[in-house]
């Protein structure tokens, strides 16, 4: 689904405790390349010096729920991998701004970095929020919650950790449900959850679910706990 256009941060914004990139990887402008390197290990210890529990959100977008996470739950760290680097720098520009210093971001594709650098058994959860169905059937491979992502999440998360996915397209929604319990009976049954009322207007988990909800289009939330 498309995104609204987005104005480049102030160049007065320090990017730099928040913004990592993932080299080689091409929507990065030479511009950049003093940002930070991403670490061989993305773990609490390694991005945030410290041993709190880490949680993984994939396609962060816009940032609003690394802002609001990190900011109610303060107690743990939070990493977001965006793939549209104009995104991740926004993101970035929105927790430098908030002085987070429990969140970062990275500007890359989350499938090699999930499965090559976070250790097993290491998050506390994974969010997916609304990712991007690519409606046709040749591209659905392209989709970030599959076959191959979800047993990388089963392997990242700790025992008891948690996986959250929500999506406004009801194809994408059951079809994932099935896949999930095809694939990884380890994280049992989906466990519904509910929506929550909005008491301002970035009172959300997403700016798509605001958007969502807005427009009365129903919101498909889900989450599963992997057993131990």
């Amino acid at each position: 689904m498309p995104r609204s256009p987005l104005r480049s941060p102030r160049p007065s914004i320090d990017l730099s405790k928040h913004l990592m990139l993932m080299r080689g990887y091409s929507q990065h402008p030479a511009a950049e390349e003093t940002l930070a390197d991403i670490p061989t290990q993305l773990c609490s210890e390694v991005l945030f010096g410290n041993d709190a529990p880490l949680e993984l959100e994939i396609g962060s977008g816009k940032g609003l729920f690394l802002k609001t996470a990190s900011e109610t739950t303060p107690e743990h760290n939070f990493l977001g991998i965006e793939i549209v680097h104009k995104y991740a720098k926004h993101t970035a520009a929105r927790l430098s701004k908030a002085q987070r210093e429990n969140a970062r971001i990275i500007s890359g594709d989350a499938g090699p970095l999930v499965a090559d650098r976070i250790p097993d058994g290491s998050l506390e959860a994974v969010h997916v929020y609304f990712p991007d169905p690519w409606w046709k059937k040749r591209h659905r491979k392209r989709r970030v919650v599959n076959e191959s992502s979800v047993q990388n999440f089963l392997r990242k998360l700790r025992p008891g950790g948690r996986f959250h996915f929500w999506t406004d397209v009801l194809d994408y929604f059951e079809s994932t449900v099935e896949m999930i319990a095809a694939v990884t009976p380890e994280f049992g049954v989906p466990i519904p959850e509910q929506k929550k009322q909005s008491t301002h207007d970035l009172d959300y988990r997403t700016h798509f679910e605001r958007r969502s909800r807005q427009n009365q289009i129903p919101v498909y939330r889900v989450r599963y706990e992997k057993r131990g």
